[in-house]
Protein backbone atom coordinates (compact mmCIF):
# COMPACT_ATOMS: atom_id res chain seq x y z
CA UNK A 1 0.00 0.00 0.00
CA UNK A 2 0.85 3.73 -0.05
CA UNK A 3 3.72 4.42 2.48
CA UNK A 4 0.82 6.97 4.32
CA UNK A 5 -1.27 4.13 5.21
CA UNK A 6 1.75 1.80 6.70
CA UNK A 7 -0.71 -0.79 8.98
CA UNK A 8 0.24 -4.22 7.68
CA UNK A 9 -2.48 -5.64 5.16
CA UNK A 10 -2.95 -9.47 4.58
CA UNK A 11 -0.97 -9.31 1.11
CA UNK A 12 -3.24 -7.19 -1.32
CA UNK A 13 -1.69 -8.94 -4.50
CA UNK A 14 -2.99 -9.54 -7.82
CA UNK A 15 -1.78 -12.64 -8.09
CA UNK A 16 -4.22 -13.25 -5.00
CA UNK A 17 -6.92 -11.91 -6.50
CA UNK A 18 -6.39 -13.38 -10.09
CA UNK A 19 -6.34 -17.16 -8.46
CA UNK A 20 -9.83 -17.78 -7.01
CA UNK A 21 -11.31 -20.66 -5.56
CA UNK A 22 -15.61 -20.88 -5.78
CA UNK A 23 -15.64 -20.65 -2.37
CA UNK A 24 -16.69 -16.98 -0.74
CA UNK A 25 -13.88 -15.51 1.43
CA UNK A 26 -14.73 -13.52 4.36
CA UNK A 27 -12.78 -11.17 6.81
CA UNK A 28 -12.43 -12.82 9.89
CA UNK A 29 -13.39 -11.50 13.00
CA UNK A 30 -10.87 -10.65 15.46
CA UNK A 31 -10.89 -10.63 19.64
CA UNK A 32 -9.87 -7.77 22.14
CA UNK A 33 -12.48 -5.60 20.64
CA UNK A 34 -10.45 -5.59 17.42
CA UNK A 35 -13.14 -3.66 15.23
CA UNK A 36 -14.90 -4.88 12.37
CA UNK A 37 -15.96 -2.52 9.67
CA UNK A 38 -19.23 -3.49 7.72
CA UNK A 39 -18.80 -3.74 3.53
CA UNK A 40 -22.48 -3.46 1.73
CA UNK A 41 -21.65 -4.43 -1.61
CA UNK A 42 -23.86 -5.32 -4.72
CA UNK A 43 -23.94 -8.62 -5.93
CA UNK A 44 -21.21 -8.06 -8.60
CA UNK A 45 -17.75 -10.02 -8.45
CA UNK A 46 -18.52 -11.58 -4.81
CA UNK A 47 -15.87 -13.83 -5.51
CA UNK A 48 -12.97 -11.04 -5.92
CA UNK A 49 -14.73 -8.35 -3.76
CA UNK A 50 -14.50 -11.03 -0.61
CA UNK A 51 -10.74 -11.37 -1.32
CA UNK A 52 -10.26 -7.73 -1.21
CA UNK A 53 -11.97 -7.31 2.29
CA UNK A 54 -9.99 -10.46 3.32
CA UNK A 55 -6.91 -9.00 1.90
CA UNK A 56 -7.38 -5.26 2.78
CA UNK A 57 -8.45 -5.68 6.57
CA UNK A 58 -5.44 -5.28 8.53
CA UNK A 59 -4.44 -6.43 11.89
CA UNK A 60 -6.40 -2.86 13.51
CA UNK A 61 -9.49 -3.80 12.19
CA UNK A 62 -11.35 -6.63 9.75
CA UNK A 63 -13.73 -5.67 6.59
CA UNK A 64 -16.68 -8.28 6.17
CA UNK A 65 -18.68 -8.38 3.56
CA UNK A 66 -22.95 -7.64 3.75
CA UNK A 67 -24.63 -8.43 0.61
CA UNK A 68 -27.21 -5.86 -0.82
CA UNK A 69 -30.52 -6.68 -2.75
CA UNK A 70 -29.90 -7.04 -6.79
CA UNK A 71 -31.70 -4.21 -7.97
CA UNK A 72 -30.12 -0.98 -7.72
CA UNK A 73 -33.38 0.94 -6.62
CA UNK A 74 -33.06 -1.63 -3.61
CA UNK A 75 -30.10 -1.44 -2.70
CA UNK A 76 -30.35 2.67 -2.63
CA UNK A 77 -33.53 2.05 -0.20
CA UNK A 78 -32.09 -0.45 2.02
CA UNK A 79 -28.64 1.81 2.28
CA UNK A 80 -30.69 5.53 2.74
CA UNK A 81 -33.21 3.98 5.36
CA UNK A 82 -30.03 2.82 7.78
CA UNK A 83 -28.38 6.14 7.21
CA UNK A 84 -31.38 8.34 7.88
CA UNK A 85 -31.47 6.35 11.08
CA UNK A 86 -28.26 7.31 11.45
CA UNK A 87 -26.83 3.62 11.59
CA UNK A 88 -23.37 3.14 12.72
CA UNK A 89 -22.54 0.23 11.24
CA UNK A 90 -22.56 0.89 7.98
CA UNK A 91 -18.95 1.57 7.43
CA UNK A 92 -18.04 1.21 3.65
CA UNK A 93 -20.96 0.98 0.88
CA UNK A 94 -20.82 -0.06 -2.57
CA UNK A 95 -22.64 2.91 -4.47
CA UNK A 96 -24.47 3.04 -7.69
CA UNK A 97 -23.23 6.65 -9.14
CA UNK A 98 -26.54 7.92 -9.42
CA UNK A 99 -27.47 7.67 -5.77
CA UNK A 100 -24.24 9.60 -4.68
CA UNK A 101 -25.31 12.81 -5.03
CA UNK A 102 -28.20 12.21 -2.78
CA UNK A 103 -26.51 10.47 -0.20
CA UNK A 104 -23.85 13.34 0.06
CA UNK A 105 -26.38 16.26 0.37
CA UNK A 106 -28.17 14.34 3.14
CA UNK A 107 -24.48 14.32 4.82
CA UNK A 108 -24.55 10.59 5.06
CA UNK A 109 -21.20 10.41 2.90
CA UNK A 110 -17.94 11.12 5.20
CA UNK A 111 -16.02 13.03 2.66
CA UNK A 112 -12.46 12.54 1.52
CA UNK A 113 -9.81 15.29 2.69
CA UNK A 114 -6.32 15.96 2.27
CA UNK A 115 -3.38 13.59 1.22
CA UNK A 116 -6.59 10.59 1.11
CA UNK A 117 -8.69 12.60 -1.40
CA UNK A 118 -5.55 13.10 -3.35
CA UNK A 119 -5.10 9.35 -3.58
CA UNK A 120 -9.08 8.03 -4.04
CA UNK A 121 -8.91 10.76 -6.87
CA UNK A 122 -6.03 11.75 -8.61
CA UNK A 123 -5.03 12.35 -12.60
CA UNK A 124 -4.93 8.82 -13.22
CA UNK A 125 -8.78 8.43 -12.87
CA UNK A 126 -10.81 9.02 -16.18
CA UNK A 127 -12.74 11.94 -16.34
CA UNK A 128 -16.37 10.40 -16.80
CA UNK A 129 -15.36 8.70 -13.39
CA UNK A 130 -13.94 11.47 -11.56
CA UNK A 131 -17.54 13.87 -11.94
CA UNK A 132 -19.21 10.85 -10.32
CA UNK A 133 -17.75 11.07 -7.07
CA UNK A 134 -17.47 14.64 -6.31
CA UNK A 135 -20.44 16.92 -4.72
CA UNK A 136 -20.37 20.58 -4.06
CA UNK A 137 -16.42 20.80 -4.80
CA UNK A 138 -15.61 17.46 -1.80
CA UNK A 139 -14.15 14.42 -2.66
CA UNK A 140 -17.68 12.18 -1.39
CA UNK A 141 -16.55 8.45 -2.61
CA UNK A 142 -13.79 6.24 -4.50
CA UNK A 143 -14.08 5.04 -7.59
CA UNK A 144 -13.90 1.61 -7.96
CA UNK A 145 -14.77 0.67 -10.89
CA UNK A 146 -16.47 2.22 -14.72
CA UNK A 147 -19.38 0.92 -16.48
CA UNK A 148 -19.95 1.99 -20.09
CA UNK A 149 -21.45 0.90 -23.23
CA UNK A 150 -20.48 0.04 -26.41
CA UNK A 151 -21.75 -1.41 -29.79
CA UNK A 152 -21.61 -5.00 -30.25
CA UNK A 153 -22.44 -6.56 -33.85
CA UNK A 154 -21.21 -9.50 -35.50
CA UNK A 155 -18.98 -8.29 -38.42
CA UNK A 156 -20.54 -10.44 -40.64
CA UNK A 157 -23.78 -8.60 -40.63
CA UNK A 158 -22.49 -5.43 -40.92
CA UNK A 159 -20.84 -6.43 -43.80
CA UNK A 160 -23.29 -7.57 -45.48
CA UNK A 161 -25.36 -4.73 -44.66
CA UNK A 162 -22.79 -2.63 -45.99
CA UNK A 163 -22.17 -0.52 -42.47
CA UNK A 164 -18.45 0.44 -42.59
CA UNK A 165 -17.69 0.29 -38.67
CA UNK A 166 -13.75 1.87 -39.06
CA UNK A 167 -16.18 4.82 -38.92
CA UNK A 168 -18.55 6.67 -36.25
CA UNK A 169 -22.07 5.34 -37.14
CA UNK A 170 -25.72 6.48 -36.41
CA UNK A 171 -28.17 5.15 -34.59
CA UNK A 172 -30.03 5.51 -37.86
CA UNK A 173 -27.66 3.91 -39.77
CA UNK A 174 -27.66 0.84 -37.38
CA UNK A 175 -31.40 0.29 -37.29
CA UNK A 176 -31.26 0.52 -41.20
CA UNK A 177 -28.67 -1.66 -41.09
CA UNK A 178 -30.33 -4.55 -38.92
CA UNK A 179 -33.96 -4.60 -40.70
CA UNK A 180 -32.31 -4.52 -44.36
CA UNK A 181 -30.86 -8.10 -42.96
CA UNK A 182 -34.29 -8.89 -41.25
CA UNK A 183 -31.69 -8.90 -38.07
CA UNK A 184 -32.24 -6.96 -34.71
CA UNK A 185 -31.01 -4.53 -32.47
CA UNK A 186 -30.66 -5.08 -28.65
CA UNK A 187 -31.34 -2.24 -26.29
CA UNK A 188 -32.53 -1.78 -22.59
CA UNK A 189 -36.17 -0.62 -22.77
CA UNK A 190 -38.10 -2.03 -19.94
CA UNK A 191 -39.82 0.59 -17.50
CA UNK A 192 -36.67 0.26 -15.19
CA UNK A 193 -33.23 2.15 -14.51
CA UNK A 194 -31.52 1.10 -17.49
CA UNK A 195 -34.15 2.82 -19.80
CA UNK A 196 -33.38 6.42 -19.25
CA UNK A 197 -29.51 5.24 -19.00
CA UNK A 198 -30.71 5.46 -22.74
CA UNK A 199 -32.50 8.22 -22.72
CA UNK A 200 -30.30 9.99 -20.70
CA UNK A 201 -27.19 8.96 -23.42
CA UNK A 202 -29.60 9.87 -26.31
CA UNK A 203 -30.36 13.16 -25.08
CA UNK A 204 -26.29 14.09 -24.83
CA UNK A 205 -24.92 12.73 -27.97
CA UNK A 206 -27.55 15.30 -29.42
CA UNK A 207 -25.88 18.17 -27.52
CA UNK A 208 -29.14 18.09 -24.98
CA UNK A 209 -28.87 17.21 -21.12
CA UNK A 210 -32.69 16.07 -19.36
CA UNK A 211 -32.01 18.91 -16.80
CA UNK A 212 -29.72 22.48 -17.35
CA UNK A 213 -25.97 21.03 -15.63
CA UNK A 214 -25.75 24.67 -14.37
CA UNK A 215 -28.55 24.18 -12.25
CA UNK A 216 -28.41 20.65 -11.17
CA UNK A 217 -27.43 20.90 -7.95
CA UNK A 218 -29.83 23.32 -7.37
CA UNK A 219 -32.44 20.57 -6.12
CA UNK A 220 -35.60 20.96 -6.74
CA UNK A 221 -34.77 24.47 -8.15
CA UNK A 222 -32.63 22.92 -11.14
CA UNK A 223 -33.89 23.89 -14.87
CA UNK A 224 -35.74 20.69 -16.85
CA UNK A 225 -34.61 20.95 -20.32
CA UNK A 226 -35.54 17.75 -21.40
CA UNK A 227 -38.27 19.27 -24.12
CA UNK A 228 -35.89 20.17 -26.48
CA UNK A 229 -34.55 19.67 -30.20
CA UNK A 230 -32.05 16.99 -28.21
CA UNK A 231 -35.16 15.12 -26.28
CA UNK A 232 -37.15 15.01 -29.98
CA UNK A 233 -33.95 13.86 -31.93
CA UNK A 234 -33.39 11.08 -29.05
CA UNK A 235 -37.61 10.59 -29.18
CA UNK A 236 -36.72 10.21 -33.08
CA UNK A 237 -34.34 7.52 -32.32
CA UNK A 238 -36.59 5.19 -29.96
CA UNK A 239 -39.82 5.49 -32.26
CA UNK A 240 -37.74 4.44 -35.52
CA UNK A 241 -36.53 1.38 -33.50
CA UNK A 242 -39.92 0.75 -32.39
CA UNK A 243 -41.32 1.03 -35.90
CA UNK A 244 -38.30 -0.56 -38.13
CA UNK A 245 -39.11 -4.28 -38.05
CA UNK A 246 -35.51 -4.44 -36.12
CA UNK A 247 -37.31 -4.03 -32.61
CA UNK A 248 -36.56 -7.42 -30.87
CA UNK A 249 -39.66 -9.42 -29.86
CA UNK A 250 -39.39 -8.85 -25.96
CA UNK A 251 -38.86 -4.80 -26.17
CA UNK A 252 -40.64 -2.97 -24.12
CA UNK A 253 -39.45 -5.14 -21.45
CA UNK A 254 -35.64 -5.91 -22.17
CA UNK A 255 -32.98 -5.62 -20.17
CA UNK A 256 -29.27 -6.49 -20.38
CA UNK A 257 -29.54 -9.70 -20.20
CA UNK A 258 -32.49 -10.40 -22.88
CA UNK A 259 -30.81 -9.74 -25.85
CA UNK A 260 -27.59 -10.80 -25.34
CA UNK A 261 -29.05 -14.61 -26.81
CA UNK A 262 -29.58 -12.80 -29.92
CA UNK A 263 -25.98 -12.30 -31.30
CA UNK A 264 -25.49 -15.93 -31.71
CA UNK A 265 -28.92 -17.26 -33.15
CA UNK A 266 -28.92 -20.76 -34.55
CA UNK A 267 -29.77 -19.76 -37.69
CA UNK A 268 -29.62 -15.82 -38.65
CA UNK A 269 -27.57 -13.06 -38.88
CA UNK A 270 -27.31 -12.24 -35.50
CA UNK A 271 -27.95 -8.46 -33.74
CA UNK A 272 -26.72 -4.91 -33.42
CA UNK A 273 -26.48 -4.50 -29.24
CA UNK A 274 -25.72 -1.61 -26.72
CA UNK A 275 -24.72 -2.67 -23.72
CA UNK A 276 -22.02 -2.32 -21.33
CA UNK A 277 -18.73 -3.83 -20.76
CA UNK A 278 -19.23 -7.58 -18.99
CA UNK A 279 -20.67 -9.05 -23.27
CA UNK A 280 -17.10 -9.77 -24.34
CA UNK A 281 -15.74 -11.99 -20.98
CA UNK A 282 -19.76 -13.21 -21.18
CA UNK A 283 -19.07 -14.44 -24.57
CA UNK A 284 -15.92 -15.60 -24.39
CA UNK A 285 -16.24 -17.88 -21.53
CA UNK A 286 -19.59 -19.35 -23.45
CA UNK A 287 -17.65 -20.42 -26.45
CA UNK A 288 -19.49 -24.29 -27.57
CA UNK A 289 -22.07 -23.59 -24.90
CA UNK A 290 -25.81 -22.98 -25.79
CA UNK A 291 -26.64 -18.86 -26.70
CA UNK A 292 -22.52 -18.25 -27.02
CA UNK A 293 -20.24 -18.69 -29.99
CA UNK A 294 -20.43 -22.04 -31.67
CA UNK A 295 -16.65 -21.88 -32.02
CA UNK A 296 -13.50 -19.72 -32.04
CA UNK A 297 -14.05 -18.56 -35.19
CA UNK A 298 -17.60 -16.78 -34.24
CA UNK A 299 -15.75 -15.17 -31.16
CA UNK A 300 -13.82 -13.47 -33.62
CA UNK A 301 -17.14 -12.18 -35.64
CA UNK A 302 -18.04 -10.58 -32.37
CA UNK A 303 -17.21 -6.87 -33.48
CA UNK A 304 -17.68 -3.51 -30.90
CA UNK A 305 -17.56 0.10 -31.79
CA UNK A 306 -18.12 3.09 -29.81
CA UNK A 307 -21.89 3.58 -28.81
CA UNK A 308 -23.58 5.40 -31.67
CA UNK A 309 -24.61 8.73 -32.53
CA UNK A 310 -27.92 10.26 -32.06
CA UNK A 311 -27.10 12.77 -34.64
CA UNK A 312 -24.57 12.29 -37.36
CA UNK A 313 -21.25 14.35 -37.22
CA UNK A 314 -22.08 14.95 -33.24
CA UNK A 315 -19.91 12.75 -30.85
CA UNK A 316 -21.97 10.42 -29.06
CA UNK A 317 -21.81 10.19 -25.20
CA UNK A 318 -21.43 6.80 -23.75
CA UNK A 319 -23.37 5.72 -20.84
CA UNK A 320 -21.99 5.73 -17.20
CA UNK A 321 -21.85 3.59 -14.46
CA UNK A 322 -20.21 1.37 -12.44
CA UNK A 323 -19.21 0.84 -8.57
CA UNK A 324 -18.40 4.12 -6.09
CA UNK A 325 -17.37 3.38 -2.46
CA UNK A 326 -18.50 5.71 -0.04
CA UNK A 327 -18.26 5.83 3.84
CA UNK A 328 -20.97 6.48 6.10
CA UNK A 329 -20.75 9.33 7.68
CA UNK A 330 -21.90 7.58 11.28
CA UNK A 331 -19.63 5.31 10.89
CA UNK A 332 -17.29 4.40 14.35
CA UNK A 333 -14.42 4.14 12.87
CA UNK A 334 -14.06 6.72 10.11
CA UNK A 335 -10.46 7.03 9.88
CA UNK A 336 -10.58 3.03 9.62
CA UNK A 337 -13.39 2.86 6.76
CA UNK A 338 -11.49 5.63 4.31
CA UNK A 339 -8.23 3.78 4.57
CA UNK A 340 -9.64 0.64 4.03
CA UNK A 341 -12.09 2.29 0.75
CA UNK A 342 -8.84 3.59 -0.65
CA UNK A 343 -7.31 0.00 -0.56
CA UNK A 344 -10.40 -1.88 -1.95
CA UNK A 345 -10.61 1.04 -4.94
CA UNK A 346 -6.96 0.87 -5.51
CA UNK A 347 -4.84 -0.06 -8.57
CA UNK A 348 -4.40 -3.89 -7.51
CA UNK A 349 -7.82 -3.59 -6.57
CA UNK A 350 -9.36 -2.77 -9.82
CA UNK A 351 -6.94 -4.81 -11.78
CA UNK A 352 -8.36 -7.97 -9.92
CA UNK A 353 -11.91 -6.65 -10.86
CA UNK A 354 -11.42 -6.07 -14.31
CA UNK A 355 -9.35 -9.51 -14.93
CA UNK A 356 -12.03 -12.00 -12.58
CA UNK A 357 -15.24 -10.44 -12.99
CA UNK A 358 -15.45 -7.68 -16.31
CA UNK A 359 -15.69 -4.87 -14.15
CA UNK A 360 -13.47 -2.38 -15.84
CA UNK A 361 -11.50 -0.14 -13.81
CA UNK A 362 -11.95 3.80 -13.22
CA UNK A 363 -7.97 4.02 -13.75
CA UNK A 364 -6.41 4.64 -17.23
CA UNK A 365 -2.65 2.76 -15.53
CA UNK A 366 -4.84 0.02 -15.22
CA UNK A 367 -6.00 0.00 -18.85
CA UNK A 368 -2.52 0.14 -19.30
CA UNK A 369 -1.16 -2.71 -17.41
CA UNK A 370 0.17 -6.12 -18.26
CA UNK A 371 -3.02 -8.26 -16.74
CA UNK A 372 -5.56 -6.39 -18.76
CA UNK A 373 -3.57 -6.84 -22.08
CA UNK A 374 -3.22 -10.78 -21.16
CA UNK A 375 -7.19 -10.65 -20.43
CA UNK A 376 -8.59 -8.34 -23.17
CA UNK A 377 -7.87 -7.47 -26.83
CA UNK A 378 -5.84 -4.46 -26.87
CA UNK A 379 -8.39 -2.08 -29.14
CA UNK A 380 -11.13 -2.95 -26.89
CA UNK A 381 -9.24 -1.66 -23.80
CA UNK A 382 -8.55 1.23 -25.72
CA UNK A 383 -12.55 1.89 -26.56
CA UNK A 384 -13.53 1.10 -22.88
CA UNK A 385 -11.19 3.54 -21.56
CA UNK A 386 -12.06 5.97 -24.10
CA UNK A 387 -15.81 5.86 -23.39
CA UNK A 388 -15.43 5.90 -19.43
CA UNK A 389 -13.29 9.16 -19.97
CA UNK A 390 -15.58 10.54 -22.61
CA UNK A 391 -19.18 9.60 -21.30
CA UNK A 392 -21.70 11.23 -19.87
CA UNK A 393 -23.40 11.28 -16.42
CA UNK A 394 -27.02 10.91 -15.37
CA UNK A 395 -28.31 13.78 -13.67
CA UNK A 396 -26.37 14.50 -10.57
CA UNK A 397 -29.21 15.30 -8.53
CA UNK A 398 -30.06 14.54 -5.11
CA UNK A 399 -33.60 14.10 -6.14
CA UNK A 400 -31.94 11.61 -9.18
CA UNK A 401 -34.68 8.89 -8.06
CA UNK A 402 -37.46 11.32 -8.68
CA UNK A 403 -36.55 12.08 -11.65
CA UNK A 404 -35.64 8.99 -13.00
CA UNK A 405 -39.09 7.77 -12.03
CA UNK A 406 -40.82 10.43 -13.41
CA UNK A 407 -39.01 10.05 -17.20
CA UNK A 408 -39.90 6.24 -17.07
CA UNK A 409 -43.49 6.83 -16.47
CA UNK A 410 -43.99 9.38 -19.37
CA UNK A 411 -41.33 7.87 -21.73
CA UNK A 412 -42.87 4.07 -21.41
CA UNK A 413 -44.20 1.87 -23.53
CA UNK A 414 -41.31 3.13 -25.82
CA UNK A 415 -43.95 1.76 -28.41
CA UNK A 416 -45.80 4.90 -27.28
CA UNK A 417 -42.77 7.34 -27.48
CA UNK A 418 -43.41 10.78 -30.38
CA UNK A 419 -41.28 13.30 -30.96
CA UNK A 420 -43.76 15.78 -31.24
CA UNK A 421 -45.54 15.00 -27.54
CA UNK A 422 -43.10 12.88 -25.49
CA UNK A 423 -40.72 15.33 -24.34
CA UNK A 424 -42.67 18.00 -23.72
CA UNK A 425 -45.21 15.43 -21.34
CA UNK A 426 -42.39 14.56 -19.43
CA UNK A 427 -40.90 18.11 -19.00
CA UNK A 428 -44.11 19.15 -17.59
CA UNK A 429 -44.56 16.18 -15.28
CA UNK A 430 -40.68 16.34 -14.42
CA UNK A 431 -41.36 20.03 -13.29
CA UNK A 432 -44.16 18.90 -11.60
CA UNK A 433 -42.38 16.25 -9.40
CA UNK A 434 -39.78 18.41 -8.65
CA UNK A 435 -41.67 21.29 -7.50
CA UNK A 436 -43.58 18.93 -5.83
CA UNK A 437 -47.07 19.85 -7.56
CA UNK A 438 -47.19 16.40 -8.84
CA UNK A 439 -46.59 12.60 -7.30
CA UNK A 440 -45.14 9.99 -8.77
Amino acid sequence: MDARHPRRRRGLAVAACLVLTGTLLTACGGGGGKPTLNWYINPDGQDTLNQLAEDCSTDEYDIEIQLLPSSATDQRTQLARRLAAGDSSTDLMSLDPVFVPEFASAGWLEPFTGDLADQVLDDDVLEGAAQTVQWEDEVVAAPQWSNTQLLWYRKSLAEAAGLDMTKPVTWDQVIDAAASQDATVGVQANKYEAYVVWINALIQGAGGDILDPDTVEDGRDAKVTIDSDAGKAAAAVIQKLADSGAAQADFTTSNEGTSLGQMYPEDGPGEFMTNWTFVYQNYAGQVGDPGGPADESQLEDLGYTRYPQTEAGEESRPPIGGITIGVGAYSDNLEFAQEAAACVTSPEAQTALAVNEGLMPSRQSVYDSPELAEAYPADLLDLFSQSVDTGGPRPQSAYYSQISSAIQSRWHSPTSVDPDTTPQRSAEFLQAVLSGEALL
